[in-house]
């Protein structure tokens, strides 16, 4: 009785694993990889198509997000994915999403504007080049997008939500969109603050998400100090930011899984 018990588990484990390691991705979503001479690497970059898109002839909005891994698939995300596929197919969305796999050991350091005394870092100026300069013409050539700052938007959450913000103070011509979920403004905040400052203008529609449980006792004080400062740049009337706060929200997918839909529906 003992031994068929341990055999149990045994063959449940492995099932278990053999069903965590299927992939979770829509038939929506395919990847490729490109040279990214700005890194001196390769990216893997995940595409999500429209369920409609091989029928129609019409261009697409596209929004750029960031840490593609855990974006679509269960299989290669760290602790659980957005669903991003399965919501915008839900929604009948009509949005091309490129997401941008991370570099792994080289985040950091991919996703954060300047140099920190005590985690280094300080290379998303050459990661913003290649989104801009290789990527976004790639993705503008081989598919029907349209391709101006109104309908292009970028996204991503704690690093990945850095440099979105980032990416939308140094290139307004092309983002015209952005999601910055739980950002990581504490690693670069004497800098992100001064770069904020110097901005005559702001013209991007911005989603600010964090939650109040996040673990960092600054998150809240340091999105709405930001939020501030953009606000004297614009007139409220105009409705182009949106902040939300989570109860009892935490730095994690299921956070940003759930604030997905609600962001892009207010962004588009």
């Amino acid at each position: 009785m003992i031994l068929r018990l341990i055999l149990f588990i045994i063959l449940f484990a492995a099932t278990e694993n053999t069903f965590a390691q299927q992939s979770t991705a829509s038939k929506q979503v395919s990847t490729f990889t490109i040279e990214a001479p700005q890194l001196s690497t390769t990216k893997k970059i995940w595409l999500y198509l429209p369920k409609n898109y091989e029928a129609t002839k019409k261009k697409y909005p596209v929004i750029y997000m960031q840490d593609a891994q855990n974006l679509f698939d269960t299989k290669t995300s760290f602790v659980g994915e957005w669903n991003v596929d399965e919501k915008l197919d839900s929604l009948n969305a009509q949005v091309i999403i490129v997401g941008i796999e991370h570099g792994n050991e080289k985040r950091m350091s991919e996703l954060t504007p300047y140099k920190h005394s005590k985690y280094g870092g300080g290379d998303a100026d050459k990661y913003l080049e290649f989104i801009v300069k290789t990527l976004k013409p790639e993705i503008d050539k081989k598919y029907r997008t349209k391709t101006n700052a109104k309908n292009t938007g970028i996204m991503g959450s704690s690093l990945g939500g850095l440099v979105s913000y980032y990416a939308i103070l140094k290139y307004q011509d092309v983002f015209g969109k952005a999601g910055i979920f739980s950002p990581s403004f504490w690693f670069n905040r004497k800098e992100i603050t001064a770069l904020t400052n110097t901005i005559p203008k702001l013209k991007t529609k911005i989603y600010f998400l964090c939650g109040d449980n996040e673990g960092d006792s600054d998150m809240i004080s340091d999105l709405n100090q930001i939020d501030n400062l953009i606000s004297e740049k614009r007139c409220e009337c105009k409705n182009l930011t949106k902040k939300t706060i989570v109860k009892g929200g935490q730095h994690n997918e299921k956070l940003w899984r759930d604030a997905f839909v609600d962001s892009y529906n207010w962004l588009f």
